[in-house]
């Protein structure tokens, strides 16, 4: 009875210490992740260092972190600069947002009236939700600024976080602490390590995967719409970029409705030309995603789907990465779980 109570003790202390952690790491959590992340991408690249170029493990971590911030960081920083540039030029630009839904509009009135169904209400309900969308445009960009330049210090803290933890992942691989990590897992070895690969493995999908299929659709797109001097390029290729990572809906979700407005405002060129792209970049996911799938390691669509829908709404775009993790991982547990502590076997 009184090793009963210890237990119960212990546990709770456990479990109090565990939602203290959490809330407190709970801002930074997409930079413990990145860190992770960046471990599994760059970790070749490290060994190679330590073990072939005969680098001391602390300078192989150092320069393996200054390569991954030119290599990541630094692109990534001046990609997003365009597209936020383009979203308040988007935004701001009050006459494209209303003429676009005004050409909808017009085209929509011009219909309903060749089947004789007035249209003098519809078409000022147009305009005046043309107006609304305008006026909250502004507002949203306003928003987005403030809340970013309010944003800095946490995130300039999360990548001191997110840099640290890389160093000490990389230093500290074969380290005391890092094996008491292993043991604190309720796992026998074997599928401790099932779920050490299990990460590696996901990671590696999908960014080798779906990421080179995501950048040749979102290059496709931009290239097409800079072409034809559409505005947003840049945002609109990335836009498409994050959707291809969803393997059932995916791009046609910004060059089909990008086809419709150009066939509204009559650029006939751009709406076909779009259209092609779009078909052709349909296609290619068909065949490109399964060849390097298979040569990375398989993830069943639904999992991915339904990881992607989840991981982005909870960690944003590292969410693409996250969301299917956390879905194999929970599957993965389970048949654990049941395999050791159900069937009796250890």
């Amino acid at each position: 009875m009184k090793k009963a109570v210890k237990m119960a003790l212990a546990l709770l202390i456990i479990a109090v210490l565990t939602v203290l952690i959490a809330y407190a790491t709970l801002p930074y959590l997409n930079y413990i992740f990145g860190a992770l992340i960046l471990f599994v991408i760059f970790r070749p690249l490290y060994h190679f260092l330590v073990g072939r170029i005969r680098l001391r493990k602390q300078f192989a971590s150092v320069l393996v972190i200054i390569i991954s911030i030119f290599v990541v960081l630094i692109p990534l920083y001046f990609l997003l600069n365009t597209i936020i540039g383009e979203i308040e030029q988007l935004l701001v630009d009050k006459t494209l947002i209303i003429a676009s839904i005004e050409a909808g509009g017009h085209f929509l009135a011009d219909f309903l009236s060749r089947l004789n169904i007035p249209v003098g209400v519809f078409q000022t309900k147009i305009e005046e939700k043309a107006m609304e969308l305008a006026s909250q445009a502004v507002n949203y960009t306003s928003v987005f600024i403030v809340g970013s330049i309010q944003s800095l210090s946490q995130q300039s803290i999360g990548l001191l976080i997110m840099y640290f933890m890389l160093y000490y992942l990389f230093t500290g691989e074969d380290s005391d602490f890092m094996r008491q990590v292993s043991v604190a897992v309720p796992f026998n070895e074997e599928n401790t390590a099932t779920l050490l690969e299990e990460f590696r493995k996901i990671v590696r999908t999908t960014l080798i995967a779906s990421g080179a299929v995501a950048l040749v659709q979102g290059g496709i797109l931009t290239i097409v719409f800079l072409i034809f001097n559409i505005q947003g390029a840049f945002l609109w290729g990335f836009i498409a970029g994050i959707l291809s990572f969803l393997p059932v809906v995916g791009s046609p979700l910004v060059w089909v409705p990008a086809t419709i407005v150009q066939f509204f405002q009559e650029d006939y060129t751009a709406a076909i030309a779009i259209l092609a792209a779009g078909l052709f970049i349909s296609v290619i996911d068909n065949f490109l995603r399964p060849i390097i799938q298979k040569r990375v390691g398989e993830i069943h669509p639904f999992l991915s789907l339904l990881g992607v829908v989840i991981g982005i709404s909870l960690f944003g775009l590292l969410g693409i990465v996250i969301g299917p993790l956390l879905l194999s991982y929970f599957v993965l547990t389970v048949q654990m779980f049941s395999r050791e502590y159900l069937s009796g076997k250890e």
